[in-house]
């Protein structure tokens, strides 16, 4: 028995009579290439428990979910006429999907579901990033998360200590998951094209963190850290202790971020962290 998700029209015939365009306020690329989604659906299968997807627009990508042997989509879309339009494959997928009119900045979908709980998404570009971050803040709710970004966001995503893409988003991301890009995918695979070329990448949460550390502290030292990202270490941490410092935790000080271990960031952390407690626990004079 086919499923009757495979016999509704194809998105290009329905988009057509429905009018539904892409807003670029919403940062809305409508993925409608089916051999991309199936490849997006493919890499991330098998399926178990929930799927979370994000910004499903008109449905592509979710049809090639639900295709791919889904048992549990829950769709997250904010745009009001694509939740309209999602209506058809809502009823032909039956209980397998779930709808939800909401936005995923907002949104807890850590907690939606059930484990084995993933994320797949085309992301919005203009909030790809900040969306990331707040789930890698709760990285152990998912077994794994397949995502698009732009090519050259992906690239700092799995970029490793020495490369020229190596940033705060590196860091983190390192620290937390195995990541690699699958594959890229041109403009022309979506309407209205962008202005770049695209990548999806896969990110695997660890057991747990690669080194121990706290996240709040060591977003902040990479936020120093990479702020110039040209100067010397021995600069950017100057306030801390500067070079005598750094040398104390095995850190060249004229080295510069894009050269540093995730560990010795780690180190820089717990540091901080440290003296911060220090100067908390001060008695006052």
């Amino acid at each position: 028995m086919q499923d009757p998700v495979s016999q509704l029209p194809s998105l290009r015939q329905t988009l057509s009579k429905l009018d539904l365009r892409a807003k670029k306020s919403l940062g809305q690329n409508f993925l409608l290439d089916t051999y991309i989604t199936d490849r997006i659906a493919q890499a991330a299968a098998p399926f178990e428990g929930s799927v979370i997807e994000i910004g499903p627009g008109p449905g592509g990508l979710t049809r090639s979910i639900l295709l791919q042997g889904a048992p549990h989509l829950i769709a997250i879309e904010k745009d009001k006429r694509a939740v309209s339009y999602l209506e058809a494959l809502q009823q032909a997928a039956g209980t397998r999907l779930a709808v939800m009119e909401a936005d995923a900045l907002t949104l807890p979908v850590w907690e939606l579901g059930q484990q084995p709980r993933q994320i797949i998404a085309n992301l919005p570009y203009n909030i790809a990033t900040p969306l990331l971050i707040q789930w890698l803040e709760h990285a152990p709710a998912f077994t794994k998360m397949t995502l698009m970004f732009q090519k050259e966001v992906a690239e700092r995503i799995v970029a490793k200590p020495g490369d020229s893409n190596f940033g705060r988003l590196s860091v983190l991301c390192n620290w937390l998951t195995f990541s690699e890009i699958l594959f890229e995918v041109p403009a022309s695979a979506f309407i209205p094209p962008p202005k770049v070329t695209s990548a999806v990448i896969q990110l695997i949460p660890r057991q747990k963190p690669e080194f121990d550390c706290s996240l709040k502290h060591l977003e902040k030292v990479t936020q120093i850290a990479f702020n110039q990202r040209r100067k010397m270490l021995r600069a950017s941490f100057k306030q801390f202790g500067g070079a005598d410092m750094l040398a104390s935790l095995g850190i060249d000080p004229q080295s510069r971020p894009q050269e540093l271990p995730t560990e010795y960031f780690c180190k820089l952390a717990n540091h901080l962290a440290a003296q911060i407690e220090l100067k908390n626990n001060a008695s006052p004079i």
